[in-house]
């Protein structure tokens, strides 16, 4: 799934460890989120909408093509 997680992170200047904690999640999440070789679990989504203040399709794209 792709997803613009990298580019919040770093408009907010904010390190993986820096957002991992935000999240309450490893640094290793985040990047493996960032890297899309792990989607989130829906909660975890939900969380991480929440802490950027967006809808969660503005951060995540299912799309296929």
């Amino acid at each position: 799934m792709k997803n613009r997680l990298r580019v919040l992170r770093a408009e907010r200047e904010w390190s993986q460890a820096a957002l991992a904690e935000h999240l309450g999640v490893s640094r290793q999440a985040v990047n493996a989120i960032e890297t899309g070789k792990h989607d989130p679990s829906l909660p975890l989504a939900f969380r991480i909408a929440r802490l950027f203040e967006l809808p969660i399709e503005h951060i995540f794209d299912d799309c296929a093509g």
